[in-house]
């Protein structure tokens, strides 16, 4: 009760914020232009400041028009009575979708982006249930995998989250709505990361997808640093060995992995990497890192679920296995500046 009270009091908080920017942001639009536009000179990269500006309006725009229609469709389906019915899923499936395809257009027009896909993707063997597993770089790789597998690929992820993403009012509101889950640091008993995926994965059909960062977190050398200690105290020291041989990422946590293959054995198992949006963890790195005139490469694997191995130890190793060829697979192959 006291959880739903507080989602309920940040919603009617946090939304209006965003709406009220918004509005703010475009009824002064002129003086921001002109603000970037000065500012552009003075920072690395071709007109940056008035690029990262023109995407951020973007972005809140799109919000701003979904949390509208997302309280139009709560009124529409009898104040939220029927709001997890089939139906009104597909349509907010829809209007992910449709939010995704704008802000990937603007994005790759403001930035000057190119993205090249390589290996088969998963509209190469459709009629199949997957169990997605990408590294985990920031919130772009995020946002430009649930573009790929929405948009090109006509698939409904499932996707487990950090709780503190729900204080984007916007994602809030439509993952609730939808086959997500926001994981708390200190769960409840049956609430923990298994137990949630397990629940998340079942009755996973032809069209879904359930995306998993074995990660569980973005990259960074001190998170590095620690996931290879923690494997050492836990007495793992050839895993511990094999995380210190990789570069690019971090050593995979195997419970959310073993808990969706359990959930679903006839699923099968696609493995993605990306170049191009590393370390874009906070405002700071955004600002410095976000790639601008880049040719960006995502790598996409696929494993039929006859060859997913079936004992925890050996899809342990088999996770280390493919880690390890991501970890290489980046270390080859770096964005191409356009320019």
């Amino acid at each position: 009760m006291r959880s739903r009270l507080v989602v309920a009091l940040r919603r009617l908080v946090l939304a209006p914020v965003v709406l009220a920017l918004t509005a703010l942001l475009w009824a002064t639009l002129p003086v921001w232009l002109l603000v970037a536009a000065v500012l552009s000179p003075f920072v690395p990269g071709h007109w940056r400041a008035w690029r990262l500006f023109w995407l951020a309006l973007t972005y809140l725009t799109c919000c701003s028009l979904m949390l509208l229609v997302m309280f139009a469709w709560w009124l529409a389906s009898g104040f939220g009575a029927r709001i997890r019915t089939p139906y009104w899923e597909g349509v907010h499936y829809d209007l992910v979708e449709g939010l995704l395809w704008v802000f990937y257009r603007a994005a790759r027009r403001v930035l000057h982006l190119e993205l090249a896909t390589e290996g088969p993707a998963p509209d190469a063997h459709p009629g199949r249930p997957l169990v997605v597993c990408c590294r985990h770089a920031g919130p772009g790789d995020s946002f430009l995998l649930m573009y790929a597998l929405m948009h090109w690929y006509a698939r409904e992820p499932r996707v487990v989250l950090k709780n503190t993403l729900a204080w984007d009012p916007t994602i809030d509101v439509v993952l609730h709505r939808l086959h997500a889950r926001f994981i708390t640091p200190n769960p409840a008993p049956g609430a923990d990361l298994e137990s949630q995926i397990s629940g998340l994965v079942e009755g996973l059909d032809e069209n879904d997808a359930f995306v998993i960062f074995p990660e569980g977190g973005n990259f960074t050398a001190g998170r590095r640093e620690r996931a290879i200690e923690r494997l050492h105290a836990l007495g793992l020291h050839g895993m511990a060995q094999r995380a210190a041989d990789m570069e690019h990422v971090l050593a995979p946590r195997p419970g959310g992995l073993m808990a969706a293959l359990d959930a679903a054995p006839l699923a099968d198992v696609v493995w993605v990497a990306h170049t191009g949006l590393d370390h874009m963890l906070g405002v700071a790195d955004v600002w410095r890192g976000l790639p601008m005139d880049k040719r960006l490469v995502m790598r996409w694997w696929h494993v039929p679920s006859d060859e997913v191995p079936t004992t925890q130890d050996e899809r342990v190793e088999w996770l280390y296995d493919w880690w390890d060829r991501i970890d290489d697979w980046i270390d080859t192959h770096q964005p191409e500046t356009l320019r």
